[in-house]
C-alpha cells in the first residue's frame, strides 16, 4: 500500500476502502487546484491594476512631455513592484506550493500555511503599491510591507525545504532544482535588500523613492537575479517535454547560472561593463544548454495550446539575447537612458512575460483541476500583441531618449496600449479558463 493512503486512514483512525480514499484525495487536490487559482488571480489582478495599467499612464505622461522623467520615480518604482511580485512572484510561490507532493497528504487545517502566505504577500505587496503611489503613512508603511514579503517567502521556504524527493533511492539531485534554488536564493536576497532599503527610507529618506543608483543596481538583483534562474530551472525541467528537445546539458545549463550569478554580483557591485558581457555570456550558454535552437527530438507537444507555442518560446529566448545585448551597448554609452530602459523592457516584457503568457497557458489549466485552455486562439492573439508592443516600446525607447529620432516619443503610448490589450487577453484568457467546470474524468 502506498503512504498517502497509509496517511489518510491514520488520520481517519480506521480503514478505509479504495473509494473512501480516492474521494479524500480526489478532495485534497482540489483544494490546492483552488488555492493555485486564488494565487494566480491575484496576481493576474496585481498585473492588470497596479502593473499594467498604472505602468500605460506613467507611459502617457512621460510621451505627452517628451521626457523620461517627467513622472515621479516613486511611481514607477511601484509599477515594476507589482510587476515583479504582484504578478510573477505570486504565479511562482503558488505554482510552488502546488507542486508539492507533500501537501496532498496534509489535513485542510495543514493547508492554513498556503493561505497564510499568500495572505502576508498579497498585503505586503498592495501595501507597497499604496505606500509608493499615494504617501500615506509611508515611513511606517514602506517598511512594514517589506516584512510582510519576507514573512511570506519564509513560510514558503519553510515548506518547501521541508520536502523530500518521492524518489527515496536518488542520490543526486537534477541539474534543474540547482537552478530553482539559485532563483529562490535570489529571491531571499532581494526581499532582505528590500526591508533594508525601506528601513533606510522611512528613517532617512525624504520619500519613498529608491535612489536612482541603487535601484538600476537593485533592478538586476529583481531580474537576473531572481526571475531569470526560475525561468531557466522551469524550462529545464518542462521544454524538453513540451517542446520535444532534446536531454538538457545539465553541467552547462550551471555553468550558464555560474556566468548570470558572475554579472549580478558584478552589477551590484558597480562594475556595470562586467556584468554586462557576464550577462550576455550567461544567456547564450543557457539556449545551448537548452537546446531550444537545434532539432527536436520528437514533435512538440502542442494540445490545448495554440500551435504558435513553440515560436513564442523560442522567441522569448530572442528577446533575453536582445537585452543582454542592449546592455552591453548602454554599459559603454553615455546617457545611456533609453538604451538600459529598452534592455529592461526587452527582459521583462520580451523575455519573461512572453515565457509566461506561453507556460502559464500551457501548465496552469492542467494545473488547476484539469481545465482547457478557454480559447487558443486568444492564446495567440495576446502572444501577438505583446510581441508587436515591446517591438515598438524597445525601438522607440532607444529612437526617443537618445536623441535619435525625438518625434519617436509618440509611439510610446502605442506600444503602451498594445501590450495593455494583450494582458488583458491574456487574463480573461486565463479567467474564463478558471470559471469553466472541468472535463468530466468518467468516475
Amino acid at each position: 500500500m502506498s503512504a498517502l493512503p497509509t496517511r489518510i486512514e491514520r488520520e481517519a483512525g480506521r480503514p478505509l476502502t479504495p473509494l473512501e480514499i480516492f474521494d479524500i484525495s480526489a478532495a485534497r487536490e482540489t483544494t490546492l487546484s483552488r488555492l493555485l487559482m486564488l494565487y494566480i488571480g491575484t496576481g493576474l489582478i496585481f498585473m492588470l491594476l497596479p502593473g499594467t495599467f498604472l505602468g500605460v499612464w506613467n507611459l502617457l505622461a512621460i510621451s505627452s512631455h517628451r521626457a523620461a522623467n517627467s513622472v515621479s520615480p516613486a511611481w514607477i518604482q511601484a509599477h515594476g513592484h507589482a510587476q515583479i511580485f504582484g504578478w510573477i512572484g505570486t504565479f511562482i510561490l503558488g505554482i510552488g506550493f502546488y507542486s508539492l507532493p507533500k501537501l496532498r497528504r496534509m489535513n485542510p487545517f495543514g493547508l492554513s500555511v498556503v493561505v497564510s502566505s499568500w495572505t502576508l504577500w498579497t498585503c505586503g505587496v498592495t501595501m507597497r503599491w499604496l505606500s509608493s503611489v499615494y504617501q500615506w503613512q509611508w515611513r511606517f508603511l514602506l517598511p512594514l510591507s517589506a516584512a510582510l514579503e519576507v514573512a511570506a517567502f519564509l513560510i514558503f521556504f519553510r515548506t518547501v525545504s521541508g520536502h523530500r524527493p518521492q524518489d527515496s533511492g536518488k542520490t543526486k539531485l537534477d541539474e534543474w532544482v540547482f537552478v530553482v534554488i539559485a532563483g529562490s536564493v535570489g529571491l531571499l536576497l532581494t526581499l532582505l535588500i528590500n526591508f533594508g532599503a525601506c528601513l533606510f527610507l522611512a528613517l532617512r529618506g525624504n520619500s519613498p523613492e529608491l535612489p536612482a543608483n541603487f535601484d538600476q543596481r537593485f533592478l538586476v538583483l529583481q531580474t537576473w537575479g531572481f526571475l531569470v534562474p526560475f525561468v531557466w530551472g522551469f524550462n529545464a525541467k518542462w521544454l524538453p517535454v513540451f517542446l520535444g528537445l532534446r536531454p538538457v546539458r545539465g553541467r552547462t545549463l550551471l555553468s550558464a547560472l555560474a556566468l548570470n550569478s558572475a554579472g549580478v554580483l558584478a552589477a551590484l557591485s558597480g562594475r556595470v561593463a562586467g556584468a554586462a558581457f557576464f550577462l550576455l555570456a550567461g544567456i547564450i550558454t543557457a539556449g545551448y544548454a537548452l537546446r531550444l535552437f537545434e532539432t527536436a527530438e520528437k514533435p512538440a507537444k502542442t494540445k490545448g495550446v495554440h500551435t504558435s507555442f513553440p515560436v513564442f518560446v523560442r522567441l522569448a529566448y530572442v528577446w533575453a539575447l536582445v537585452a543582454a545585448t542592449l546592455g552591453v551597448w548602454a554599459a559603454f554609452t553615455a546617457n545611456a537612458h533609453g538604451i538600459w530602459g529598452a534592455s529592461r523592457h526587452a527582459l521583462t516584457v520580451g523575455f519573461l512575460s512572453t515565457m509566461v503568457f506561453a507556460i502559464g497557458q500551457r501548465v496552469l489549466p492542467a494545473f488547476s483541476g484539469m481545465r482547457l485552455l478557454f480559447s487558443t486562439k486568444l492564446m495567440f492573439v495576446a502572444l501577438l500583441l505583446l510581441t508587436a508592443g515591446c517591438i515598438l516600446r524597445v525601438i522607440s525607447e532607444i529612437l526617443a531618449y537618445q536623441g535619435f529620432v525625438r518625434s519617436a516619443s509618440s509611439w510610446l503610448p502605442v506600444s503602451a496600449v498594445t501590450e495593455m490589450i494583450a494582458v488583458t487577453v491574456f487574463a480573461g484568457n486565463l479567467f474564463a479558463t478558471f470559471v469553466r467546470h472541468p472535463p468530466s474524468t468518467g468516475m
